[in-house]
Formats: C-alpha cells, structure tokens, sequence
C-alpha cells in the first residue's frame, strides 16, 4: 500500500486525504529525524505507481530543450508545468504542493509552516540522459522569487526495471564529504524526502548508463520557510558543488571564491565588488 493514499476525482486529477497524510508523517517522524548523514527517509511505495505510469506515459518531448551541460552537471532536463500540456502531469504535480502533502512533510520532518513553490523553480519534472550526472552538492538556499529559506526535497522516481548497471543512484554524503553514506537507486515509485541545509550533500555523481533509448526521470518539488526574523541574517548560498574524495571530480572554484568572499570581506567591501561586477 502506497504511504500517500490518494482518491481519483477523474481521469486526470487524483488528490491526497488530509487526515491519512497526517497520520503517516507523523508514523515515519522519527525515522525522519534520526537518519544519518543528515534527516532524510527514502520510501519504496510513496504514491500508487499506476498514477506515476500514467505520468510517464505523457512525459514531454525533451527534443530541441536546452540541458544543463558542464563539468558539475550534464545531460539533465527540467520541464517547469508552464511548460507541459499534459493535464495529468500538471494535477499531480498542483496536489503535491497540496495542503495535504505539505501537512504530511510537516508531520514528517517537524518543521513547520512550510510553503510549495508555484514557479517550481529549478524542480517540476527532471529528466537525464545516457552518460548524464549531477555532481555532489548542496542546494541554494533562498528563493528570491517568494523571498523564502529552501528547507526541504522531494523526490519520487519513475523507472520501471531499473537495473544496477544503469547506475544513476542517488548518493547522500557525509558532512565532511568524506563518506557516501546512502545510496539509494532510482526505481519506480520510490522517493526520497530530505532537509537541504548548507551541508547537506548529495548527488548523482556516476554517469547514467542505460540503453540509449531510456533515461532517469523523477518529479522534483522543494518546500521553503518563511524566518520570521526574515532573510537579512541569512547569508545567500548558490548550489555549492563538492568533489569526492579520490575522484575527477571538478570544484566548482567561481562559486567557492564568492562564497569565500562573501563569508570573509567586510560586508561594505562584498558589497562595492557586487556593485562593480555588476
């Protein structure tokens, strides 16, 4: 049985009970907040995989779009709903920013008045292709469009037969990056739910080798907080890419340098290099 139990209102539109969600975030809360390397659950059933068939089966042409392509990160497709036509793809992905659902992430992770992105911004649909990867990192943190602290990840796969040698597993890091701790491979209905904090490290680092005619496809949705005390004490952070250890993997040094700028100059200098980058 799925963990989110959902009710079909017609052909294209499914919906979460509330209650039922409830209850199972706070089922799964401690196992939530005691995993290691850092609070996160991966779930095996999450929604009913007919319904991520069904989504699959309208999957959008990815054909002529542009694609992340460098060293940290290549071959990977977003697909924002604006973007879709599908009524199906765009009701699923409406309810899973659904007060339901955020109640159940709530219940699950203990932290509280979370808020669904509208503009899906650098989640929605994502897609990867043969010899595509995302190297480890940690996410940006502040989303300027709704002025809002990223607090939590999504993540609910949609590969029927997904075989170990097409590699495309997900990898939670140590904080120190000194140990992969979880490993968890993209199968069919799984999710991975996780807090994105400044050291919270992840990825999917090996190049993803399935036939040709297949890739890696998952539904990304992020949840923000509001502080209350607003986002003046809270320094911007970009997503951070981290190399493993013993590995090609490539630092990203534009985006160390500023950030080792930004946390040792004096703010009036940081600001005035802004200004004249700009």
């Amino acid at each position: 049985m799925a963990v989110l139990q959902s009710e079909r209102l017609s052909p294209d539109v499914v919906v979460f009970d509330r209650d039922q969600c409830v209850a199972a975030g706070e089922q799964l809360h401690q196992a939530y907040v005691g995993a290691q390397p850092f609070p996160h659950i991966v779930l095996d059933d999450f929604i009913d995989q007919s319904v991520l068939r069904e989504i699959v089966a309208e999957w959008p042409d990815a054909s002529g779009r542009t694609y992340y392509d460098r060293a940290q990160e290549r071959l990977k497709y977003e697909f924002q709903p604006i973007h879709i036509r599908s009524a199906k793809i765009r009701s699923l992905l409406a309810e899973l920013n659904s007060e339901p659902v955020l109640r159940f992430i709530e219940k699950l992770t203990g932290i509280e008045k979370l808020i669904p992105d509208p503009y899906f911004s650098g989640g929605g649909l994502h897609e990867t292709r043969r010899g595509g990867h995302l190297g480890v990192h940690a996410d940006f943190n502040i989303h300027r469009g709704i002025n809002a602290l990223r607090r939590i990840n999504l993540l609910i796969y949609l590969n029927d037969a997904w075989e170990p040698e097409y590699a495309g597993n997900l990898e939670l890091w140590s904080r120190d990056m000194r140990t992969r701790e979880v490993s968890v491979a993209p199968a069919m209905g799984k999710a991975v739910i996780f807090n994105t904090d400044q050291d919270s490290f992840h990825g999917v680092p090996d190049p993803v080798a399935c036939p040709p005619e297949r890739s890696r496809r998952s539904l990304a949705l992020y949840y923000y907080t509001a502080p209350e005390a607003g986002l003046a004490s809270i320094a911007p952070r970009t997503t951070t890419f981290k190399p493993r250890p013993n590995t090609p993997d490539r630092t990203d040094w534009p985006v160390l340098l500023r950030h080792m700028a930004q946390d040792w100059l004096p703010p009036a200098i940081h600001r005035a290099l802004k200004r004249r980058a700009a």
